[in-house]
């Protein structure tokens, strides 16, 4: 049985959850989110707590059980706080503008990347190559940021490229011309 799952999801004030047929309901000041959930798990909503406990000992629902209930658990939290990811683009003539639902970038190839931005999300980006994503959704948010990412990943020379705010990048030392 997992740990995670065993723990209660709060309900804060202003979110409510309603559980279907096997569609949970977060709303909250932000939104609205569902997530389908399998026959493994139940799902309760018992004194402004939401429980998830497993339907059977089988590995599948054990596996099954800790997965919903972080989903859930994320769920609430992004209709109540949201979630952001900043990415840090850096290299010489490398930048990045929002233009209506676009996100256009320029990464030191001959055209620039336009990355049409998902509904739900919401971009800004500034002058020192900071780029920052929010939204409700937790998935989509870590997606597009990935994928934002992937277009110039940094390297370990320069520093060149797109990095996540919190990432480290290892620095190597070049070739220096002795014999």
């Amino acid at each position: 049985m997992s740990k995670l799952g065993k723990l209660p999801v709060s309900i804060p004030a202003g979110v409510t959850i309603t559980v279907g047929d096997g569609v949970v309901t977060v709303k909250g000041p932000k939104g609205e989110l569902k997530q389908n959930f399998s026959k493994d798990v139940k799902v309760e909503v018992k004194d402004n707590e939401l429980v998830v406990t497993p339907t059977s000992e089988s590995k599948n629902a054990n596996a099954a059980h800790g997965l919903y209930r972080n989903l859930i658990h994320n769920m609430v939290t992004g209709v109540t706080t949201g979630f952001s990811k900043t990415l840090v683009i850096t290299g010489v003539g490398y930048r990045a503008e929002v233009k209506g639902k676009e996100l256009v970038m320029n990464l030191g190839y001959s055209s620039d990347f336009i990355a049409i931005i998902p509904e739900g999300l919401t971009v800004t980006a500034d002058a020192q190559g900071k780029v920052t994503i929010a939204g409700i959704d937790k998935q989509k948010v870590g997606e597009f940021s990935a994928q934002i990412r992937k277009l110039r990943k940094p390297e370990p020379y320069k520093g060149k490229g797109i990095r996540y705010e919190t990432e480290v990048i290892r620095r190597k030392v070049g070739k220096t011309g002795v014999k």
